[in-house]
């Protein structure tokens, strides 16, 4: 087996998944990218470790620990998603700026304008 063919695939995989995550702004497709780009590494891994005989198998099992962190990494991001979308409305990543409350950002908002900068409230 040629060593090139999937060598290339995982990179044109990889490039695809980057220019997903720079130019996407739906969170959703963001962490789809994300794990296009899982992939191509997970082929890569197969593809050395088939290349190289390794008698071990290290780069499959590497493969299989991968898939499961990206699992988990799938499901916790989903989760935080859908949470942000319940309490603002939108999963656009130019509209999220805050992770915290509305009423809290607003209210440090309205106490940063009032005092002069470098000085304290009372």
């Amino acid at each position: 087996m040629h060593l090139a063919y999937p060598a290339v695939l995982a990179a044109l995989l990889f490039s695809v998944g980057v220019y997903g995550v720079l130019a996407r702004r739906n969170v959703v497709l963001v962490l789809m990218s994300v794990e296009l780009m899982l992939n191509a590494v997970n082929l890569n891994l197969v593809a050395f470790d088939t290349w190289l005989r390794d008698s071990l198998h290290a780069g499959q099992a590497l493969t299989l620990f991968v898939i499961t962190l990206a699992a988990a990494e799938i499901g916790l991001g989903l989760a935080i998603v859908l949470l942000v979308f319940r309490t603002r409305g939108t999963a656009d990543i130019d509209r999220i700026t805050a992770l915290g409350d509305r009423a809290e950002a607003a209210a440090g908002a309205l106490a940063g304008a009032e005092a002069p900068k470098g000085r304290a409230t009372a």
